[in-house]
């Protein structure tokens, strides 16, 4: 067993040493010798006593753990010696950590932890301890703790090459494995360290098994074909199991290497039949034969030979080169005769039966003579070719002439085969022409193939020789672009993304070079948010297109070749614009006010409700609805109308207010708005005046017979329910006629205020009878309601109380037509005359107030005059009190 020293005070004693593996972590310690705080203590001692720490091994003083993530920013609490030792605290090292000297708190600083830079590769399965030095307690110990660097998965997984080779014959058998020594490395510890692999594109060929956790085989699923395939190219993609993985991605490259497995064959276009002439010389190229094998390199390497049934002569006769194929002439032939010579060529490969073919040889009897045609070119030539631009009517082109031996007899010159030139003999020569106008889009060259037909001089044929004369038709810019149709159409959803490629129109020139280069454009009045490519004739549009503004657009599409003069051609392109519900009803106005009467019957029109959806079809047809409201309305979505669904009563509600909720039928979500609607109930005179005093028409008021005139004796009052003129009440007193004049009360029309109108007399003792009218102001026809007044004029004053009402016993009209005059009862003659002299005792009283008004107004007005002579300016005014006593008067 290992001890350490344990330190107490100025002692030491040994412990047992436990290691951080047994599941302790142990705090070295050590007491500093000397005098002070720990931040003037003497370093000497401290040092000297570090020393017989690093002596003495270990020296354990408590049992503490501390941990902390890696990459930790700044500030992070990791840990308290609190706990364990008494302050104050201070760290050795603060590179990582720093201490709070009062609360032993210690937390990480600006410099992060990086576990895999602190601790070497061979730890990655251990932890990464970091033993820091601290200063701890009143007497300074010196102590040494440990504190765990925990893992976190900041490194991604990373493949030493980005690309892994790997070779394999393509007769590999199914299921065989490959090992991938290419692994992936992950420096983090633990699963953020453990890696799993699989692969990507695939196709199912290839698949991954891993053995033991480290060694990754590639197996192989389905068998390999070179010469189907001979590269497969995968990802192999590394994740580690970190909570949040990372990875990395290889690509693995596969070869599959040939084996021979196929044999050589002939192709197709190897030469079956060949003639050459009879004086054909040695060396000659006769053929070439042709045999392929689809392996590589060596195995399909190929081996040419004549079969041994070759006949003598053919194999005296000709050659055949046993890599390249080619067939030659071994010597000069002098044949006068014709023959045919069959060849059986062999095709020979690696472990492969040979494939046979076979190359018939005609050869044809030599000429005895020879004639030559010379040429004169007339037309534009170059190395023996002529050229002739397009279009041009029929053109001489060259003169022909025979050369040769003069024994020749008979001889000609014609043209084989249809074509559009003609040879005219001429003088012994021939001209070549054309017999009608070329066109270069139809046939770009011509050959011409001039034979000689002739018999020599004893009559026997010649072999016939050939020319062949060659024409190159040049181009004109006569073809203007063609579109396949003059007329696109086309629908586009609006709302569209700016940028959307619509159309790809294409026109076709027969022209070549830039005759038939073709450029397209727009016109030039076309929106600016359609462009065009001139090379490819993509049209996009580079805004969103809104049905609403433009359903449809209409573009002119011009191609124009790049001949001199351009030709060019016009489509036009129709853009239909499909709607989208993207428009909400739109009110008119977003409040609606009606007025209506009231007592309208059911159903009647309130008003028109303007509402207005620009899009199309469902997405604009819109339906009105009522919303938030009790009130009396309906909606009549088939007039557009706000109607009533019962009576309205101004009485009881003289105002509505509500919502209309306006909702198109649009897809794939319907759009809605409001507006807020108040209708006024308009009054109507439908509600006559109500009277509240009197309480009936027998009550009965006593007057006192002192009561002075102008004294209000009672107060009709009376209500209408009704608005405006039609609740304006007027009071009218209605009486005979012959006694209208004799009532001593009046009647105030307006605020029904009933007075004394004269000095009540002994001749009006006794009960009157006032009958009231109580109209209201209604049009045409005011309502009315009629009240009786009942006054006792008496000298007591006990209650005064009618048996039953009075009965009125006059004509309706006097009720029912406003009176002019407001007198309840008739007046006598006395009283009429008591008038009479009252009013003429006024008017005396006033002219005599008028004579002493103005006479004071002329002594007033000399006195002034008085004051100007003595050199005093004074104002002349009327004294106030009798200003005043005048306008009073007045």
């Amino acid at each position: 067993m290992n001890y350490a020293v344990s330190c107490a005070g100025l002692g030491c004693c040994l412990r047992p040493q436990r290691s951080l593996a047994a599941g302790g972590t142990w705090v070295t310690c050590v007491r500093a010798m000397g005098h002070g705080t720990p931040d003037n203590m003497n370093w000497a001692g401290l040092l000297q006593n570090l020393l017989v720490v690093v002596h003495l091994q270990q020296i354990i003083c408590g049992t503490v753990q501390f941990s902390v993530q890696e990459e930790q920013g700044p500030g992070v609490l990791a840990g308290s010696l609190s706990k364990y030792f008494t302050p104050p605290y201070q760290l050795l090292t603060q590179e990582y950590l720093w201490i709070d000297k009062n609360t032993g708190n210690f937390y990480t600083t600006e410099q992060k932890m990086d576990r895999e830079a602190l601790c070497p590769e061979e730890t990655k399965a251990e932890e990464c301890i970091i033993l820091h030095n601290a200063v701890v307690g009143p007497s300074g110990d010196l102590i040494q703790f440990p504190v765990i660097i925990e893992d976190i998965n900041d490194n991604a997984p990373l493949f030493e090459s980005r690309e892994i080779h790997l070779r394999m014959s393509e007769d590999v058998t199914v299921g065989t494995s490959f090992l991938l020594d290419d692994q992936a490395q992950d420096r983090d510890a633990r699963q953020n360290g453990e890696l799993h692999y699989h692969l990507e594109d695939s196709d199912g060929i290839f698949s991954l098994k891993v053995e033991d956790g480290a060694v990754i085989m590639l197996v192989v699923q389905k068998a390999l074909d070179r010469e189907t395939r001979d590269v497969y190219q995968m990802a192999l993609v590394a994740t580690d199991c970190g909570s949040d993985p990372l990875s990395a991605t290889a690509t693995l490259i596969v070869t599959v290497t040939d084996v021979n497995d196929n044999c050589p064959r002939f192709s197709s276009d190897s030469p079956r039949r060949v003639t050459i002439p009879g004086d054909s010389l040695k060396n000659m190229l006769v053929a070439q034969v042709r045999a392929t094998d689809p392996d590589s390199g060596p195995n399909a390497a190929i081996v040419y030979s004549l079969s041994p049934k070759v006949s003598e002569r053919a194999k005296k006769l000709f050659s055949l080169d046993s890599l390249t194929g080619y067939i030659r002439l071994t010597q000069d032939l002098q044949s006068d005769n014709s023959e045919e010579l069959l060849l059986k060529v062999l095709a020979s490969g690696h472990h492969c039966p040979p494939a046979d073919t076979q190359v018939t040889v005609s050869v044809l009897p030599k000429a005895k003579q020879e004639l030559t045609i010379k040429i004169g070119f007339i037309a534009e030539h170059q190395n023996q070719t002529m050229v002739l631009p397009e279009n041009q009517p029929p053109t001489v082109l060259a003169v022909l002439e025979l050369e040769g031996d003069s024994s020749f007899k008979g001889s000609s010159l014609a043209i084989e085969r249809e074509v559009p030139f003609t040879l005219s003999p001429q003088n012994g020569k021939y001209l070549l022409s054309t017999s009608k106008p070329l066109d270069y889009e139809m046939k770009r060259e011509h050959h011409i193939t001039v034979v000689v037909h002739g018999r020599s001089a004893e009559g026997s044929v010649i072999a016939p020789s050939r020319r062949v004369i060659r024409v190159l038709v040049a181009d004109v810019n006569d073809n203007a672009p063609r579109f396949p149709q003059t007329h696109y159409q086309l629908e586009v959803e609006e709302n569209n993304q700016p940028g959307m490629s619509l159309l790809q129109v294409s026109a076709s020139d027969a022209d070549s070079g830039y005759n038939g280069r073709v450029t397209y454009s727009l016109d030039k009045h076309t929106s600016t948010i359609f462009n065009i490519d001139p090379v490819t004739g993509q049209l996009c549009v580079s805004a969103s297109l809104d049905r609403e503004q433009q359903s449809v657009h209409k573009l002119t599409v011009f191609a124009r070749d790049g001949g001199s003069p351009p030709l060019e051609s016009v489509a036009t392109v129709s853009i239909r614009v499909l709607d989208q519900n993207d428009n909400a009803p739109a009110f008119l106005t977003p409040h609606f006010i009606f007025f209506i009467p009231e007592n309208v019957p059911p159903f009647a029109q309130v008003g028109r409700i303007g509402v207005t959806d620009p899009d199309k079809g469902e997405n604009g047809n819109t339906e009105l609805n009522v919303v938030n409201s009790s009130g009396p309305f309906v909606v009549d979505n088939t007039q557009g109308t706000l109607r009533t669904t019962t009576n309205l009563d101004r009485e009881t509600d003289d105002r509505y207010e509500l919502y209309l909720l306006a909702s198109d039928h649009g897809h794939p979500v319907a759009l809605t708005s409001t507006a807020r609607v108040t209708i006024f109930v308009e009054d109507i005179n439908d509600n006559q005046p109500k009277v509240i005093l009197p309480s009936s028409n027998s009550s009965c008021q006593t007057v006192s017979p002192a009561t002075i005139a102008g004294t209000i004796v009672t107060k009709i009052y009376a209500i209408d329910d009704d608005s405006g003129l039609n609740s304006e009440i007027t009071y009218t007193a209605v009486a005979p006629e012959l006694v209208e004049k004799n009532s001593p009360f009046r009647v105030d029309s307006r605020s029904g205020n009933i007075t004394v109108a004269q000095q009540l007399l002994r001749k009006d003792l006794g009960m009157h009878h006032l009958f009231i009218v109580v109209r209201d102001g209604g049009k045409p026809a005011p309502l009315y309601t009629t009240v009786w007044v009942n006054l006792l004029v008496n000298e007591s004053k006990g209650p005064c109380h009618l048996d039953r009402a009075p009965t009125w016993t006059g004509t309706s009209d006097l009720v029912q037509t406003p009176s002019k005059a407001p007198i309840c009862e008739v007046e006598d003659t006395r009283s009429a005359r008591l008038t009479l002299l009252v009013g003429l005792g006024m008017m005396l009283v006033s002219t005599c107030l008028l004579v002493a008004t103005a006479v004071l107004y002329l002594k007033q007005k000399r006195r002034s005059r008085q004051q100007n002579k003595r050199g005093h300016i004074e104002e002349n005014e009327i004294p106030l009190r009798l200003k005043d006593k005048y306008y009073s008067d007045d």
